[in-house]
């Protein structure tokens, strides 16, 4: 498990959350209690009460899921390493859970991690007024086609987008609410399926600038380690040696380009790929995108997850 290439570590990113998350974890595996301490400080947020009992409401906050994520994400992340001894040399995550990978593989320190994706989620937030952005999942429709739909379809001061290229049947679009139902409404008379997502914000558009701007200096400001690991940034779905504050930071307003960082997993020779983190989002994108003879992973269910490696070791 220890060989290079052979196990893509990938985390998830925010939508994956939900009440009681964290409640097997914190049971079973009690030393990750002080991790959630850790992250409640850095973050000044009761973030176990958030993971256990919500409110819904109160946890779907992007100021308050963000932290969450990274925090579960990263516990079980320690819990496998502890567990199984695996040591992968790759790394990914989606959106969010970008952070939670360049944690895990010692780039960024986690109490940091949480201070900035606190600052981040209330960043996102604050960048567009409600009602003003949108975002809507397309199916079944060639990325080149999609994209070329939402340039014919933008205008000067209100422009749709691609935000996530999810998997080969499923992509995103973001922007300004009047863009979205322009090109919702030229795919309903194309009877191209496409569903409107419940999401406060166009997340990984061009309207995320002012979020960007927030999160600039905070992130050149942090301490961005060099490690052996390697990682695929969303922003270049390449595999980089050397990972730095900017694919952070140009993320933001910037697309998830998930389906190639499945592809560059799988053509650096990745045999294995698990999803550390609550959900399951990430095992079912992967499946979607790879050959069926990839090995997929999920730790939703930690002890399962656990056995599942040690099977394959």
């Amino acid at each position: 498990m220890a060989s290079a290439f052979k196990l893509l570590a990938m985390f998830p990113g925010q939508g994956s959350q939900y009440v009681g998350m964290a409640r097997a974890l914190l049971s079973e595996f009690p030393s990750s209690r002080s991790l959630f301490e850790e992250a409640e400080d850095a973050a000044k947020l009761n973030i176990r009460k958030l993971c256990l009992d919500g409110p819904e409401d109160e946890l779907k906050l992007t100021a308050n899921t963000q932290p969450c994520i990274l925090t579960v994400s990263v516990a079980m992340w320690r819990v496998l390493v502890n567990e199984t001894g695996l040591v992968p040399t790759m790394f990914a995550g989606h959106s969010l859970g970008e952070y939670s990978a360049v944690v895990a593989a010692g780039v960024l320190p986690f109490s940091r991690a949480v201070a900035l994706v606190r600052r981040r989620g209330e960043a996102m937030q604050e960048a567009v007024p409600a009602g003003l952005g949108a975002m809507a999942a397309v199916l079944n429709m060639a990325a080149e086609d999609l994209e070329a739909r939402c340039r014919d379809l933008s205008r000067k001061d209100s422009v749709v987008e691609v935000a996530n290229y999810n998997s080969p049947q499923q992509l995103v679009v973001a922007g300004h609410q009047t863009a979205v139902d322009r090109l919702c409404k030229v795919l309903e008379a194309e009877r191209i399926r496409f569903v409107s997502l419940p999401v406060s914000a166009p997340f990984h558009s061009s309207l995320m600038g002012p979020a960007r701007d927030v999160m600039a200096p905070l992130l050149e400001d942090s301490c961005f380690t060099k490690t052996k690991a390697k990682i695929i940034p969303n922003l270049t779905a390449n595999v980089v040696d050397e990972y730095g504050p900017q694919f952070l930071i140009e993320q933001i307003n910037s697309p998830v380009r998930w389906t190639q960082t499945m592809s560059a997993a799988s053509e650096h020779g990745c045999e294995l790929y698990l999803e550390v983190g609550p959900g399951k989002v990430l095992a079912g994108l992967a499946r979607r995108c790879l050959a069926k003879e990839a090995k997929i992973l999920g730790t939703d269910d930690l002890k399962l997850g656990i056995k599942g490696i040690q099977d394959l070791m």
